[in-house]
């Protein structure tokens, strides 16, 4: 039945935000995690976090001011207040708490305080302070409290992210496990890891994992699907060919029509990010065509031609 102030070590007249200071002081010094070797923190840990809720708790800490309850906010005096107006020994309509004398003079004889509960309260002289959840029940100590998270960054290429593939990620504990990602992953997404946090009294807390995903050199996601440049050569553009295109699974062969114009967009179903319905976008695909280093032997050839055409008439020029 400690005084709630003095196991805080604040004065009685100590504001809100001070007691709930000293709380926070006193709960991360005596947390159990920090004081495995200390058997005697975690009773200390409880005393602290009961007389924090005793003082958090305004009508509380008035009635502990005022003397009505005690440190563990049971009563201090179960029977004040029954000797008023016509009850035991009362004058004046006053109110206090049973003395000695009260229980003398009937028969002139002392009466056995035994007897007196045994009527009072149903058999067996049961005091007050045993009867189950009564008037002495103590005040049972909060809930041993789950331990906290730990924050871990996964760094995630860009490929892996697209084609979702497992990371292996150490833990605090130096353990090391593989993370399947998440449908849509994109950089920020969070993943809660069960019991993969700090250990405590009430249970571990979780794992809490954001994913960074890195950039690409030509790659670029638009949605669920990514985008890129493929430079042709010009006789690919004009005679048609097949190349090489490069995807998140690694490359595939792309067939180039005869006479394709630069900036055309091909599609390659499937070949994107992945969707957080579990499948995968679309890999979109522009062509440009790549003059040569040394034009010189195309200029003889193209020597006495001229195309004709005006690829601006539909821009109106």
């Amino acid at each position: 039945m400690a005084d709630p102030y003095q196991t805080l070590g604040v004065a009685r007249t100590a504001s809100e935000a001070e007691i709930k200071s000293a709380y926070r002081k006193l709960a991360k010094e005596l947390h159990p995690d920090r004081n495995k070797d200390k058997p005697n923190a975690a009773e200390r840990f409880s005393q602290v976090t009961s007389a924090y809720d005793l003082l958090s708790d305004k009508t509380k800490r008035a009635q502990f001011d005022r003397g009505e309850i005690d440190g563990d906010g049971n009563p201090t005096n179960p029977f004040a207040g029954m000797g008023g107006g016509g009850g035991y020994g009362g004058q004046g309509g006053g109110q206090r708490g049973f003395r000695p004398e009260d229980f003398q003079g009937f028969g002139g004889e002392d009466m056995d305080l035994g007897d007196l509960f045994e009527g009072l309260f149903g058999g067996g002289g049961r005091r007050p302070g045993n009867m189950g959840g009564g008037f002495g029940s103590q005040r049972r100590p909060p809930p041993p409290r789950k331990g906290a998270d730990i924050n871990y960054r996964l760094a995630v290429s860009f490929i892996d992210a697209a084609t979702r593939k497992d990371q292996r990620i150490t833990l605090a504990d130096g353990k090391t496990i593989d993370l399947k990602l998440p449908a849509g992953v994109e950089d920020g997404t969070q993943m809660r890891l069960k019991g993969k946090g700090q250990e405590a009294a009430g249970g571990p807390g979780d794992g809490l994992v954001m994913v960074e995903v890195g950039g690409h050199p030509f790659f670029k996601r638009d949605g669920d699907n990514i985008r890129m440049d493929l430079p042709i050569t010009l006789d690919e553009a004009l005679g048609g060919a097949k190349v090489k295109c490069p995807t998140a699974d690694g490359p595939v062969m792309l067939t180039i029509k005869p006479g394709t114009s630069g900036g055309t967009v091909m599609r390659l179903k499937g070949k994107g990010w992945s969707t957080k319905a579990g499948g995968r976008g679309d890999q979109l695909v522009t062509l440009e065509i790549q003059m040569p280093s040394d034009t010189s032997e195309l200029a003889k050839r193209l020597e006495g031609w001229k195309d004709e055409s005006n690829p601006r008439a539909k821009l109106g020029v």
